[in-house]
């Protein structure tokens, strides 16, 4: 009997269910592919595996080990940096509320936000497909220069790079940044405790249904816009009325189920999710039943899950709201110290089931 089914002192039927959940925490995610497929860039099942065969054996070091949004650096001087990379390959490049500019401004500012950094500068490169109209160039460029300006952060560095005609699918953008974290700020799953709270920023899956219908491959008409937004001044405000937040994070690809779903793994703790609390648009909820997509995996660029302590889940939530960015904010479920390392929802209908993560890709390039 598994140390689970032990602590809930139960035998027969019950400890069977606990020593599925048991066996089901302790999976780990398998390279089996031959080939890349991509299913391995939507940041679930598939996206760990490739990490976890590939890149973290090759470069295995102490800060990429953490697996965070921006791994954090100390200088000789005992101050600490933010250091983030990403890149930007969305399909269509325009798309309802943004474009793949801001996008590569907002991604790369959201994930130092993420750590606590106040962003300090951004570097941009950009593959160019012989072709490409300048008129077009010239949109995006402008798109990430109102970006970086309304993130007050600066693009100081770059590169550009042009490969052959149909190597590229037009234009793909990488952005790398740098922030300072403050003295005394720690973000951290190791800090997340049992009855800690966990609030969505906003309104979920608004940027991975606008994109999909942007595509035009679908025959839904929709007044759905991406949330696409820097992340950095809501950070702040959430901070200082709950300094006592213990994690961040965007959920952009493979959305909240999975991000909830890596927090769970990291603090070995359980996420309790209420559906019936889920900030989801009914424009975006219908969309996706059309779809047969969950609104937990689509991706969003302008909306964190935070998990902050009890005693100022109220003050966050209230600094929130007074933000034009976190105005939905809303309370979606709490930390609880059993089964641990899973996610489970509690549906509408009185229920629960465990949501894993992602699995396959259902709205690729999305980001």
């Amino acid at each position: 009997m598994t140390d689970v089914a032990r602590k809930a002192g139960s035998t027969g039927r019950e400890a069977a269910v606990f020593e599925r959940i048991e066996a089901f925490r302790r999976r780990r995610p398998r390279l089996l592919d031959d080939v890349v497929t991509l299913a391995h860039g939507a940041g679930g099942k598939a996206s760990a595996a490739l990490l976890d065969a590939i890149f973290m054996p090759a470069f295995s070091n102490d800060s990429l080990a953490a697996q965070t949004d921006a791994a954090v650096l100390t200088l000789p001087s005992g101050d600490r940096l933010a250091f983030s990379t990403d890149s930007f390959v969305v399909k269509p490049l325009r798309f309802p509320g943004g474009s793949a500019g801001h996008l590569a401004v907002h991604g790369t500012v959201n994930d130092l936000a993420m750590m606590g950094a106040s962003p300090l500068a951004l570097s941009a490169a950009f593959v160019l497909e012989e072709g490409f109209p300048m008129d077009s160039l010239r949109a995006i460029v402008a798109d990430m220069a109102e970006a970086a300006a309304a993130a007050g952060v600066p693009i100081v560095t770059g590169d550009t790079k042009v490969v052959d005609r149909g190597a590229a699918d037009g234009m793909y953008i990488s952005t790398s940044g740098v922030g300072v974290i403050p003295a005394g700020r720690e973000l951290s799953a190791a800090k997340v405790a049992d009855g800690d709270v966990v609030i969505s920023s906003g309104m979920i899956g608004d940027h991975g249904t606008a994109v999909m219908l942007a595509r035009g491959d679908l025959a839904l008409d929709a007044e759905i816009v991406s949330d696409t937004a820097p992340l950095n001044e809501l950070m702040e405000c959430l901070l200082a009325a709950a300094p006592s937040t213990r994690w961040l994070r965007d959920a952009t690809r493979g959305g909240v189920g999975t991000v909830c779903n890596e927090l769970a793994r990291a603090c070995d703790l359980t996420v309790v999710l209420e559906e019936a609390a889920l900030p989801v648009r009914p424009t975006v909820a219908a969309a996706c039943e059309l779809l047969g997509i969950d609104p937990l995996y689509v991706a969003n660029e302008g909306k964190f899950v935070a998990v902050v302590a009890p005693a100022e889940a109220q003050a966050a939530l209230t600094a929130l709201r007074e933000h034009p960015l976190g105005r939905d904010a809303v309370s979606i479920g709490q930390i609880r110290s059993e089964p641990p390392g899973i996610v489970v929802l509690l549906t509408a209908f009185g229920g629960t089931r465990i949501v894993d993560m992602l699995v396959g890709d259902p709205l690729p390039r999305i980001c």
